[in-house]
């Protein structure tokens, strides 16, 4: 004999308007009693729905989303009616209508346990769980705090707790696991756990090309994105008056029996190199452990080149030892070979800091990434004429703008205004060089 059931919200301390946020039950399912049908959630806490009967589930009257309150109809059950007295006087009816005869044993198959149901529940990391195919016995604050980390709560098998309940170090430990198998099975290539930029079809929207990169690209491109999510950088700018330089670089080049054109490029390599000197810290690398920093006592300049295939950054060695003319030629062979695609791995080590220069194409400022393991690089735009005031009036000056990036692991940001500061003095009078 079997009856019907309406399961309803009971009180719940007069709140009205109690949002469903998740059903643990569908149509068809067996609930025994105090199991779980379904969770409210208000404004300050969740909590979950038991049965006040047990049965089948017949009908379910709310979705998630729905807001309810005390007597509100959430599923309606068939439960069994079985009478006790019905069925002791059926027993003794049974047993004084028996036979008195020998009984004959008889032999019975042995039944097999039945097993639960089990539901494959594929994670974000593609990995496949077994989880049996009732709803999770946990406290709704354990459910709360599941889905808050994104956790559906039914695919942790079996809880710590009493009678299977799961417990917060379940929910911690199913999170480790699934991490632990996305990492070994499917390491993320973008580095300090990043996720990659999905893919976009481009075709849908028009007309599209696709070039290869150069190998050059690709390879710089990875040790730039290495040093971006590795280092932190801090970018000064600054600007430096080379009026006096320039007029000293003119007049050089003007002299008869010069062969060897001089750049500006120039004369900030060797004022570079005197900053260096000054400036140790500058002229290192941090170690691998990262607790000591290996002080280099040789001053060589990488020079970033811009080819055809990308940007490659030939390193001019000894710039400290070397003059004016000497530097013109080494960086003039360099600059072609590079063009050329003539380095060599070799041609391209030992540098203790780079000089990115777009004074050739224009801007005002950018942000040039530091060329680790160097701790530091040193951009340059194009020079430009602005009046400075003088004390009494203004006067045409012209004026390098100035980027040091730096690792400000190694370097603080008043060392590294210390820094600029002497290297604009540098380029500022190039006598200074001389002291």
């Amino acid at each position: 004999m079997t009856s019907s059931i309406e399961i309803k919200v009971p009180d719940i301390g007069g709140v009205a308007d109690v949002q469903i946020i998740e059903l643990l039950i569908q149509v068809g399912d067996t609930v025994t009693l105090e199991q779980s049908l379904a969770v409210m959630e208000t404004d300050k806490a969740s909590m979950d729905l038991p049965a006040s009967a047990a049965g089948v589930v017949q009908a379910i009257h709310v979705k998630v989303g729905d807001k309810v309150s005390e007597g509100s109809l959430i599923a309606t059950i068939t439960a069994e009616e079985t009478s006790a007295a019905s069925s002791v006087d059926k027993t003794a009816v049974a047993v004084v209508a028996a036979p008195a005869k020998p009984v004959e044993p008889e032999i019975v198959a042995p039944v097999a346990t039945p097993q639960p149901v089990v539901i494959s529940v594929v994670t974000p990391a593609s990995e496949t769980i077994s989880v049996p195919d009732t709803p999770a016995h946990a406290s709704p604050a354990i459910r709360h705090y599941a889905r808050e980390l994104g956790v559906d709560i039914n695919t942790i098998k079996l809880g710590t707790g009493r009678k299977g309940r799961i417990l917060k170090e379940d929910v911690v430990a199913h999170i480790k696991k699934i991490v632990t198998t996305t990492q070994s099975a499917a390491p993320i290539s973008q580095g300090s756990g990043i996720p990659a930029i999905p893919a976009v079809d481009f075709t849908k929207f028009g007309a599209v090309e696709t070039l290869p990169l150069s190998k050059i690209k690709r390879l710089t491109g990875q040790h730039l994105g290495r040093v971006w999510l590795n280092l932190p950088m801090v970018t000064y700018h600054d600007e430096t008056d080379i009026t006096e330089m320039e007029a000293f670089r003119v007049a050089l080049n003007s002299e008869k029996g010069n062969e060897v054109k001089l750049t500006g490029l120039l004369f900030i390599m060797k004022a570079l190199v005197a900053a260096l000197q000054k400036f140790p810290t500058f002229n290192s690398s941090l170690s691998p452990e990262g607790d000591s920093l290996i002080l280099k006592k040789f001053f060589n300049i990488g020079i970033a080149v811009d080819t055809p295939n990308g940007l490659v950054v030939p390193v001019i060695r000894d710039v400290d030892k070397k003059g004016l003319a000497q530097l013109a030629i080494e960086l003039a062979e360099k600059s072609a070979k590079a063009r050329k695609g003539e380095l060599t791995p070799a041609d391209m080590q030992g540098g203790c800091m780079t000089i990115s220069s777009l004074g050739g194409i224009g801007g005002t400022a950018f942000t040039p990434i530091v060329n680790a393991p160097e701790v530091a690089i040193l951009g340059v735009t194009r020079a430009a004429m602005k009046p400075v005031w003088n004390g009494k009036e203004f006067v045409p000056r012209l004026l390098l703008p100035l980027d040091l990036t730096y690792d400000h692991r190694v370097i603080d940001g008043a060392e590294g205004a210390r820094f600029m500061a002497a290297l604009c003095t540098y380029l500022n009078d190039v006598r200074r060089l001389l002291l």
